[in-house]
């Protein structure tokens, strides 16, 4: 004969942690409805919890005695997800937003491309303006450093430079922070002429 299978008997019910009898300390204490706050045996204030009809919910279990609060589990339940929507809804995840130009870009798109800057760094991103040069534009870099720095100059206030223009390849780019936060600030130069490649590029290239 095979030997009998132990088939599943279904989900087991799930276990509270930190609530009534679940508590393992020995002494909390416990704060209830009323006002009352008093250090007492953790089954003694389950009990009291319980008479008035409401749980045992360990509140603060780092603290010395860990705070046990008498509530309605449910309603501690929906005001804990509650706080975390509300976090949530408060984080803002920076994020780098490029914009691209051409050495001859026109008066109206660089309007509205620095109109969308100003947009993006009050939001707290930062803007990544890129010059990017076709065939033999890559000559006249000199052009491309000019309007990163008119860029930056008409985000003054807004922005600020972060870092130094670089030179990779065949685009200039300039890296432009929200004003409070931006760090190392190394402003454009203001002879007209670009910054010193960085990371081995060549205006060749």
């Amino acid at each position: 004969m095979y030997p009998p299978r132990n088939f599943p008997r279904g989900p087991r019910p799930r276990i509270r942690e930190n609530v009534n009898e679940a508590i393992r300390v020995p002494q909390v204490r416990a704060v209830f409805p009323d006002g009352q706050v008093a250090v007492m045996p953790t089954p003694e204030a389950v009990r009291k919890a319980q008479e008035l009809g409401l749980d045992l919910i360990l509140v603060s279990p780092t603290a010395d005695p860990p705070v046990a609060k008498a509530m309605d589990y449910g309603q501690w339940q929906y005001e804990n997800k509650k706080k975390q929507h509300d976090a949530r809804k408060k984080q803002h995840v920076i994020q780098v937003k490029e914009l691209k130009f051409r050495p001859n870009t026109d008066d109206h798109d660089y309007d509205f491309k620095r109109n969308h800057a100003m947009r993006f760094l009050k939001e707290g991103n930062r803007v990544k303006a890129v010059v990017q040069f076709r065939g033999r534009e890559i000559a006249h870099v000199d052009l491309g450093a000019k309007l990163l720095q008119r860029f930056a100059a008409d985000l003054e206030g807004v922005g600020q430079v972060e870092g130094q223009m670089k030179l990779e390849g065949k685009s200039y780019h300039v890296i432009i922070a929200p004003a409070k936060s931006a760090k190392d600030v190394k402003p454009p130069a203001k002879d007209g002429k670009p910054a010193k490649p960085e990371n081995g590029a060549n205006a060749s290239a």
